[in-house]
């Protein structure tokens, strides 16, 4: 039996670390960085220095990377460190560690705008409006602009360097599942916030399975797709993960 593909997690003691370190670590070596000691052997240290992340990349096949600041509100001063020179950081650690790939967790906030503008009309699952890949960047937040960032430096990286990217446009994963039912859970002033949730939501399950897809996706040296679980509605294109990735999620919000 051939060993496990070694992947490094970064940002692995957020909700979406955590996630993939309960349903990938049958699969994979897991390596985990968090600027925080976790209740697991891992590295410590910020994203934000280089050379205190490095030692964390030595032998590693693949690189996850979620640490970021992941407030949509952030303010430059958390943007900056955490999500523009922390994001440069890890994929210049890759490089120097010859690490083959980069799997970046990006945000639909790269192309929130759309969203933003036509709400609350587009979460009605009558609106055909769905938007893909290909669409020009707008985005809602500087959180956004920071990940939008992140996808482009990871096109770089690969053209300039053959470090392979693939960035991951993800949805909404949250820690309360499975999600319930409007009618049963919501109170009618916060439907609103419950139809945005059900539109854009990703499941634990289906996430981690995203993640795993891009892991295994060896053929492909740049790609940006959008991750959501098979939803009543969807505005974001899941053709690109399911064309290039074989993503096939298994949840979907209740109607």
């Amino acid at each position: 039996m051939p060993p496990k593909k070694r992947v490094l997690i970064t940002g692995a003691g957020g909700l979406i670390g955590r996630v993939l370190r309960r349903e990938l670590a049958a699969d994979y070596d897991l390596r985990l960085l968090s600027r925080s000691p976790l209740d697991v052997p891992g590295y410590v240290a910020d994203v934000a220095h280089l050379e205190a992340i490095r030692p964390a990349f030595e032998n590693v096949n693949s690189v996850v990377h979620l640490a970021a600041s992941s407030a949509v509100r952030s303010g430059w001063v958390d943007v900056l460190p955490a999500n523009i020179v922390g994001t440069y950081n890890v994929f210049e650690a890759a490089r120097m560690a010859g690490v083959r790939q980069v799997v970046f967790a990006s945000s639909s906030h790269v192309t929130g705008m759309y969203e933003r503008e036509a709400a609350p009309e587009i979460y009605d699952v009558a609106d055909a409006r769905v938007f893909d890949e290909g669409v020009p960047p707008r985005p809602d937040s500087l959180y956004g602009v920071s990940k939008g960032f992140g996808e482009l430096l990871g096109r770089y990286y690969a053209e300039q360097h053959g470090l392979r990217a693939i960035c991951l446009r993800i949805g909404m994963v949250v820690d309360d599942e499975p999600l319930r039912p409007a009618t049963e859970s919501v109170p009618e002033h916060e439907r609103g916030g419950w139809l945005r949730t059900r539109t854009i939501w990703l499941s634990q399950r289906d996430c981690a399975q995203l993640f795993a897809r891009a892991l295994e996706a060896d053929q492909l040296v740049y790609a940006v797709v959008y991750g959501t679980s098979d939803n009543p509605r969807q505005i974001w294109d899941l053709d690109g993960a399911r064309r290039l990735l074989g993503y096939r999620p298994l949840d979907r919000a209740p109607e």
